[in-house]
Parts: structure tokens; sequence; C-alpha cells
């Protein structure tokens, strides 16, 4: 039976955490930014004779990232349990600034994707931890609004590379974009080393209990219990995987896992594509980039209203409502429509697309206890993983096939899909839980 919460601390608030917030937020902002940038320079990169890049090797390649993403995510818990949290997102920005670096000086497209893949082992690693920062930080019953929050730096990030794209990369060349992905080791990792705090949770697992309630007064939270712990070891990391089969959550993981499949195509899938989906349909080279600029800001909007309404709502019906109008949206940017129209498909798809992701992370607080939801949201992010292999592979597939237009279909799909599995979660749960004893209490798993 789970122990009753504390009751909610009045200085634990979004203004007394705001410092490891806004780092969070610095953080998953360059990740953003790294994800993006070879789409926003890909039409660029594939007029580049010298480097030999086709649609099918592009395609391969943003497979590649993601593949070094799945790594990432997966390791992130072994790698955390050994250094801490803090540490391994520093050091996963300075993978992914270092990939990126690798990117730009690649004479072929060998080097490119080992510095891809690289800069994905980074990437991957960072989101989860990040995540898991951010649920643990944020105050009480507001778990849904901070993972809104957080997730609107990526969709920042994702604007500041289409920017890029469009201005560097004309006159400069599409290398002097992954230089300025090297940016992040310049300006985050000092402020991380800085200011950045380890977990509390972290801290107690460790036996550090006067460290961890340091932590905790100094942000105005409540002094972490033991059941919040993290297992340590490489026995405890084996229990805590076992554990998210649990009665309770053993039908709701495979459903969680399926939905950030899906979700995680979907997100991939467009920022790596939707420029030269758009370039294939007609529009020029310049609003087939802006594309990816305009979908990336409704992301932003998306990220603050879902995250407003799943605390109201639930995480889980706006992430299955937001999947399929992802999906109407998809299939509306496969008709013939004026530009300005089509500017506002592409925004209004972007308020759904990205959120629907986000609040299947945010779905996983009211699944998963505090002492395994680093684990759940490490796995339910590399398990999505290969959907994000998946959606640049077969986007690239279908590009080298002059069959673009199957690439909406296939997002309209993997929306449908997303929206039936995160659906599902709560009957899931429900019917995983065991019985209550007479005289009893049920044991808490979410809803």
């Amino acid at each position: 039976m789970t122990p009753p919460s504390p009751p909610p601390d009045a200085s634990h608030s979004f203004r007394s955490v705001a410092p490891v917030l806004a780092l969070c937020w610095l953080a998953v902002f360059f990740d953003g930014m790294d994800v993006n940038i070879y789409g926003a320079v890909m039409p660029h990169m594939l007029d580049d004779e010298g480097l030999g890049l086709t649609p099918a090797i592009a395609g391969t390649i943003g497979s590649w990232t993601t593949s070094g993403m799945l790594v990432g995510a997966l390791v992130a818990g072994n790698v955390t349990d050994w250094i801490g949290r803090r540490a391994t997102i520093i050091a996963s920005v300075i993978l992914f600034s270092a990939g990126s670096a690798v990117c730009a000086l690649a004479a072929s497209t060998g080097p490119f994707g080992a510095g891809r893949f690289g800069a994905g082992l980074g990437l991957g690693g960072l989101m989860p931890i990040c995540l898991a920062m951010v649920l643990e930080f944020a105050p009480p019953r507001r778990a849904a609004l901070a993972t809104g929050l957080l997730m609107t730096s990526y969709h920042g990030g994702g604007m500041a590379a289409t920017g890029l794209g469009l201005w560097i990369a004309p006159d400069h060349g599409w290398r002097w974009v992954f230089w300025a992905g090297v940016l992040p080791a310049v300006i985050a990792v000092p402020l991380l080393l800085r200011w950045f705090p380890e977990s509390p949770a972290v801290l107690l697992a460790r036996g550090r209990r006067a460290e961890a309630d340091a932590v905790a007064v100094r942000y105005g939270m409540a002094p972490p219990r033991p059941a919040e712990a993290p297992p340590g070891g490489a026995r405890g990391r084996l229990e805590a995987v076992l554990a998210l089969f649990r009665p309770g959550s053993r039908w709701a993981t495979p459903l969680l896992w399926g939905a950030s499949f899906c979700g995680l195509l979907l997100v991939y899938g467009v920022s790596t594509w939707l420029p030269q989906l758009m370039r294939a349909a007609g529009y020029g080279l310049t609003s087939s980039v802006s594309f990816l600029m305009v979908i990336n800001a409704g992301g932003i909007l998306g990220m603050l209203v879902a995250g407003r309404t799943a605390d109201r709502f639930g995480a889980v019906r706006v992430s299955a409502l937001w999947f399929v109008l992802t999906a109407l949206g998809a299939l509306l940017l496969r008709e013939e429509l004026a530009i300005g129209v089509t500017y506002v498909v592409v925004f209004v798809t972007g308020v759904f697309l990205f959120s629907a992701q986000a609040m299947v992370y945010a779905a996983t607080d009211t699944v998963y206890p505090a002492a395994e939801r680093a684990t759940g949201l490490g796995w339910v992010t590399g398990v999505g993983r290969t959907g994000a292999v998946v959606g640049p592979w077969l986007g690239g597939a279908l590009v080298a096939n002059g069959a673009e237009s199957w690439g909406f279909l296939m997002f309209a799909a993997a929306g449908l899909t997303g929206a039936a599995m995160i659906a599902l979660v709560p009957l899931a749960a429900r019917i995983g839980r065991p019985a209550v004893p007479a005289g009893g209490a049920a044991p808490v798993t979410g809803s």
C-alpha cells in the first residue's frame, strides 16, 4: 500500500523551484535545436554534391540519430545510478555538442552519420532525466503544466534551428549551422555546473540524507521519503524495471510504450522530413523550411494549452484527443491548399502534434510512484525512440521512391494509433490493480 503523500508545502511553488526548471528548460532548448538542425538544413545538404547525400541516405542517417537517442535513453538510468542526475545532464549536453562539431567537419556521409549518432546518445540521455527532475521539483498537482512548460523549450530550440537554417545556410553553407550546435557546451554547461542541484531523491538513495534535506529546504520542497528514492546498484536497477510490470501497471506499461512510439514517430518524422515533403508538394525552398518554424511555434502554444488542460482534465484524455487532432491535420496537409491556409494548418497541427507526446510523458506520473518515475520515464522515452528511428527512415524511403504524399498518411495513422493506446491506459491500470482486501484501501496507481 502506498503511504499517503505529505501535505503540500505553501512555499513549494513555481517561483521557489524556478532556477531548476529554468536550467532544465535551457538544456532542452538546445536539445530541440540540435534535433531540428538536420531537418532545417537538409534541402541544402541534398544540394551539396560534394557531400554525396541522397534522400535514402538522409533517412538512414536520421535513423542513426534516433538510434543513438534510443541507446542514450535506455542507458541514462544506469549512468545516473553511477554519477547522479546532475552529472548525467551535463555529460549529455557535452556529448551532443561534440556530435555537432563532428558533423560540421564531416567531408562525407559516413563521418556525418557518426556525428549524428554520437549527438543522439547525448540527446537521448538528456530528455528523460530532465523530465524526471522537472516532475520531482514541480509543485504539487502541477506535473502536467510543468511538463508542458519544459517542452516549450524543445520547440523554441526547433524554431531557433529553423531560423539558423534560413539565415546562415543560404549564404554561408549548412556546416556553419552545425557549428552553432556547439554553443550548448559553451553556454549551458557552465551554468549547469554552477547552479544545477542534484536530485534530493537520488541523494537520499545514496544515504546522504542531510544533503537531500538541504536541497529540499532550499527549493521549498517537502523532504524526500525513502519510498521516493530510486533503487541503486545493478540489482536495484533490475528491480526498478521489473516494478514497471507490477499489478496496476503491467498492462499500462506496454500501452505507454506504444503511445510513445507513435508520438515520437510523429515528432521526429515531421522534424526531419516536413521541409522536404512540402518542397516535393510544390512549395519553394524558403517556404518549405519556414513550415518547420511555424509547426514548432504551434508546438509552443500547444504545450502551454495542453499542460493547463491536462492539470484539469487529465493527461490521458488530453493526449488521446491531441493525437486524433494531429491525424486530422496530417490528412489536411495532403490537400492542395492556398499558401496562407497551409501555414494555418501547419501551425494548428503543431499545437497538437508535439504536446500529444508530451502528455504521454505526463501520464506516467499517474501510473508510476515516485521511486519508479525516472525508470518508467526512461523506458517510455527509450522504447518510444524506436518510433523516432522508424519515422525518419520511413520518410526517407517514401521520398526516395517519389511517394511523398504517403508521408502524411503515415503521420495520420500514427496519430490514430497513439490515441487508441493512450486512451486505454486507465482501463489497463484498473484491470491490473490487485483486489482490495476487506476493510483495506486500494493501492494508488493513478488513473
